[in-house]
């Protein structure tokens, strides 16, 4: 009895790793049910005894995307010593992670995706996130005396606007130096405005 328990999360989590690749693959609209029992080894019918439907499926791939993005970018900043080297990582490890991340970047932008309640909760949710960590690495740039900020939300909420802009073609972009060089040059304008002094 104890060892069914471990064996259903395992299940489940291997047909969610599967459908994270057949909706990578095909995007959402296209992929089947049949094509996620099929990469993941199961009768369609077993899939239905862990998910309701495929929307469902594709929640909970999303969601563990939009957490491990997190948890790589919540990682990244604290592990940056400067509020300038915080948001080079912020921006970098947001990215990068985007360009691995095919089901949440289109989770996030494709518009046909905004009629399914649970995409507008993820999107919202993951956007407050994400202004929250640049809020913070703009609060502790402030107290270091490494900033000056008028207004923390605005800035935040800016700061946020020009990632979210810059990321469709960002993740086109293959080579990983130039988005570099392109990181740098937006916290360039950033920590140093366009203003001659």
């Amino acid at each position: 009895m104890e060892r069914s328990i471990p064996a259903e999360t395992d299940t489940r989590q291997n047909i969610i790793e599967a459908a994270r690749e057949i909706f990578a693959r095909y995007g959402f609209r296209k992929a089947t049910m049949d094509d996620i029992a099929r990469a993941a080894r199961k009768a369609k019918s077993s899939l239905y005894h862990y998910f309701k439907s495929k929307e469902e499926v594709f929640r909970e791939v999303v969601e563990q995307e939009a957490a491990e993005v997190k948890a790589e970018i919540s990682r990244a900043v604290a592990a940056a010593e400067t509020p300038q080297k915080k948001f080079r990582a912020y921006v970098l490890t947001r990215m990068t992670a985007f360009k691995r991340v095919a089901n949440l970047f289109s989770a996030f932008k494709d518009e046909y995706l905004e009629s399914y309640s649970f995409i507008e909760r993820l999107r919202e949710n993951y956007n407050r996130y994400e202004i929250e960590t640049i809020t913070g690495i703009l609060q502790e740039g402030l107290e270091m005396g490494a900033f000056i900020v008028k207004n923390l939300e605005l800035t935040a909420y800016a700061i946020f606007t020009a990632a979210k802009g810059l990321e469709y073609s960002w993740a086109l972009e293959s080579d990983m130096k130039k988005i570099e060089t392109n990181i740098d040059s937006l916290l360039d304008i950033l920590f140093h405005g366009l203003v001659r002094r």
